[in-house]
């Protein structure tokens, strides 16, 4: 049984009462519907009238917390002491909710008066064995809501928080906590989740894990999430970097789409892709509909998938980069890095793909971005030459894909018509260094594409302007591949001005 609302919930954990009085305000005017009260964080135990002065016309809805030790918290004193701090607030102001821990006996509890009770525990090491026992005896308590908050070992296992929140005869509030429970977070309101927790910033979190206010409603369109919301993702190690989020929820945003896009920090290894996938397939009320996936993860995703279910570029190149899954949970791969990068150079160009046959291209790099545009542009007969500072990589490349190969220190002797960087040469905060250089750049060139985006005008492409060059971007590379995937996803055309448009507003 859920309630109609979930509710965001802002822990305040100041370490007065002055500044906790001054952050419930704040979260408040941020959006919160709900603020934690962390009493164990305060420096010193507040007598009644500071609690009258923190509690009085609250301006959202209050949750009184003072959370031990032994379930993570920060009090250590006498439980006699800190149970009845929790009975004092609740006689002093406007309490909402009082959140007692599962092993305090039911005895000892304090009189809530019109407070409810949330009856929680904590797991701060794993996610507990008797998971499911541990609800049912919630569910069986006096308490009104159940809470728990465990730590997941993987990805796969902080779903199991949906499970408890859907098997629940109460009020529930179950989350993952740390990176790999985010989703259990963000998703709340989709489940009916009781509530969910969000720190006013980023150094004020109760708990690992949490994201702040202003990217739950804002990058996350918490407030637009409901019962029907599909769910897109996209999974790595590491994740926390990725611009995925902001580009893929402001077009959801700006077409209308009940749509939600999430990162989904899987750890490396082959077992932990497939695991997750396999819970994730499992439970197709998730409404999971596509991924993208990046490092190190795109191998694992054709090997999924399987050959017969991907393009025909993704097997060349090896590498999945992009799965769509149907309603009835069927799959499909496709690599839109290759696209991205190829679409972008032929728009510069005002040509079609067919008429890079037979142009000279020299693509600097044999990394995982070199190997998408050489299996591309190798399928478009363009003629290829790999450079690499490493010249076997270069030339295990060329081999594979019918090119030649030649060390760095000789891109400029290839009299190339296009020059494409994939290396990480002029990356910020690198960004006074070019792959060509000293040397000026051959003058059979008349393109320069650069597919770094960080920064925007890398030497590279000021290089190539000044001598009258064609350049592209990596900007223009990263937006044409994700408007690739919303296509793929959705089968409609991306808004791809407001996606270049949040990809410049995130590097500025």
């Amino acid at each position: 049984m859920t309630e109609s609302q979930t509710k965001l919930i802002c822990p305040l954990t100041a370490r007065t009462i002055e500044a906790m009085r001054v952050d419930m305000l704040a979260a408040s005017a941020e959006g919160a519907d709900m603020v934690e009260c962390r009493l164990d964080f305060l420096d010193a135990l507040p007598d009644d009238e500071q609690l009258r002065d923190l509690l009085a016309q609250a301006p959202a809805e209050v949750l009184i917390t003072c959370r031990p030790t032994r379930q993570g918290g920060q009090y250590a004193g006498s439980e006699q002491h800190r149970l009845g701090l929790l009975a004092r607030a609740v006689r002093c102001g406007p309490v909402a909710a009082v959140d007692i821990e599962q092993d305090v006996p039911p005895e000892d509890w304090p009189e809530p008066g019109q407070a409810r009770t949330v009856v929680s525990h904590h797991d701060f090491d794993c996610c507990p064995a008797d998971l499911d026992e541990l609800v049912a005896a919630m569910d069986a308590s006096a308490g009104d809501i159940n809470k728990v908050a465990f730590a997941p070992t993987n990805a796969a296992e902080a779903l199991r928080a949906f499970d408890v929140v859907r098997a629940s005869t109460k009020p529930t509030l179950a989350l993952a906590m740390g990176p790999m429970g985010l989703i259990t977070r963000l998703l709340a309101r989709k489940f009916g989740c009781w509530g969910s927790f969000a720190s006013l910033h980023s150094k004020a979190e109760s708990a690992p894990g949490q994201p702040t206010l202003a990217e739950a409603r804002g990058l996350y369109r918490w407030d637009a999430i409901g019962p029907a919301t599909e769910v897109f993702g996209v999974i790595g190690c590491p994740i926390s970097h990725s611009m995925s989020p902001a580009i893929h929820n402001a077009a959801f945003e700006a077409t209308g789409r009940d749509a939600a896009y999430l990162p989904l920090l899987i750890q490396p290894g082959v077992e932990n892709f497939s695991r997750f996938m396999d819970a994730a397939l499992a439970r197709p009320w998730l409404g999971l509909r596509g991924l993208s996936v990046t490092i190190p993860h795109k191998e694992h995703a054709l090997a999924y998938i399987g050959q017969a279910n991907c393009d025909e570029l993704a097997v060349r190149i090896g590498a999945v980069n992009t799965i769509t899954i149907s309603p009835t949970g069927q799959l499909r791969g496709d690599n839109t890095d290759y696209a991205g990068a190829i679409d972008a150079l032929c728009d510069k160009m005002n040509i079609t793909r067919q008429a890079l046959a037979g142009r000279a291209v020299t693509v600097l790099g044999a990394g995982g971005a070199a190997r998408a545009i050489v299996a591309a542009l190798s399928h478009y007969k363009a003629g290829v030459t790999v450079c690499n500072r490493t010249v076997a990589r270069a030339q295990a490349l060329a081999r594979e894909f019918g090119c030649q190969a030649r060390p760095l220190n000789e891109a400029c002797q290839t009299d190339p018509e296009i020059i494409i960087n994939c290396t990480a040469i002029g990356m910020s905060p690198n960004v006074a260094e070019s792959p060509i250089d000293p040397a000026p750049l051959p003058t059979s060139a008349k393109v320069v594409f650069d597919t770094v985006y960080n920064p925007l005008q890398t030497k590279l492409l000021t290089q190539g302007q000044e001598r009258g060059l064609t350049t592209v971007t990596g900007l223009d590379m990263f937006v044409n591949q994700a408007g690739a995937q919303y296509e793929r996803w959705t089968g409609e055309k991306p808004p791809v001005e407001v996606m270049r448009k949040t990809v410049l507003e995130k590097l500025e």
